[in-house]
């Protein structure tokens, strides 16, 4: 077991921390403890849902926040006439109404006005939190939960197929932090049907594709954070940097992989590479790099 980031397809019925807890276990197998090697995921996936989970272990465990400002491509199932309380099809219904007069020309002109940056109210079954618990585990326990509307983008949605007026299905790109339970349920009401989702598949997370059932892919060194430019630095340079000095800005390498034309700027740090590790994260100011997060066990 190695520190970096790992990318799993997670199946349909699994929890986001099982994927987590198979990962440990394993490290635990392998002779290290958690405190050695620490693992969390880079972003959850409903248990309905399936596909591309990063798990980050060892020091990539500080890449998580740089995760969310990426883009995150779906593809998922909508299902017509029909609103739960969760946005998908394990939720209890509270809502039916008539898709009959449902055309792609008519779902074309719906989705229009999610694009771009919109509030969004999350669903009540949410991992936000509320007064310091998530907000799912409150409407576990049948408690009422209104959650206040976040600011989210939708890059590009368009549907793939239509089985009208039963179900559609879609593909989008967002920005961390977006829930397509959501949008089904806010395209449901804006028809006037009632929606919610009967399949999620996330494909990708930025360049990082579902390795599919099974699969298991490490990434380390360069393969991190490739929407960042880069600098590599000498062993003096990480000398300076370890003791709060900054280093000249020197010839710093643009990124391996561009974000979609027009998607928000993440407003990401320098990759410090020495030796093809990644040990630490930098911020240009005035002409210098300075260290805004240090890796220096390297990944």
């Amino acid at each position: 077991m190695k520190p970096g980031i790992y990318l799993e397809h997670k199946p349909v019925g699994a929890t986001s921390f099982s994927l987590v807890q198979t990962l440990m276990n394993e490290v635990e197998a392998a002779g290290l403890t958690r405190k050695q090697l620490p693992v969390c995921h880079g972003g959850t996936l409903d248990p309905f849902a399936e596909g591309l989970l990063l798990l980050l272990a060892g020091p990539a465990t500080h890449l998580m926040e740089l995760l969310h400002a990426v883009p995150k491509t779906y593809e998922a199932e909508v299902v017509w006439g029909v609103e739960t309380d969760n946005g998908d099809l394990l939720g209890q219904v509270t809502r039916e109404g008539d898709a009959t007069s449902l055309t792609p020309e008519t779902l074309d002109a719906a989705l229009a006005p999610f694009l771009g940056w919109t509030e969004q109210v999350p669903p009540a079954t949410s991992a936000k939190k509320v007064g310091g618990e998530p907000a799912y585990k409150k409407a576990h326990r049948g408690e009422a939960v209104e959650l206040p509307p976040s600011r989210v983008y939708l890059h590009e949605a368009h549907w793939l197929s239509h089985e009208l007026p039963h179900h559609s299905r879609l593909s989008l790109t967002c920005r961390g932090g977006y829930y397509v339970r959501a949008l089904a349920r806010d395209l449901g009401r804006a028809l006037g049907c009632g929606a919610h989702l009967a399949r999620l598949h996330r494909t990708a997370i930025g360049p990082w594709k579902d390795p599919g059932p099974g699969g298991r892919v490490w990434l380390h060194g360069p393969e991190l954070l490739p929407w960042c430019r880069s600098r590599v630095i000498a062993g003096d340079e990480v000398n300076d940097l370890k003791h709060g000095r900054t280093v000249p800005l020197g010839e710093v390498r643009p990124p391996e992989w561009r974000l979609p034309e027009g998607f928000p700027d993440p407003e990401a740090p320098v990759r410090a590479l020495q030796r093809g590790r990644l040990v630490a994260l930098l911020r240009e100011q005035d002409g210098h790099l300075s260290t805004v997060t240090h890796l220096w066990s390297g990944l």
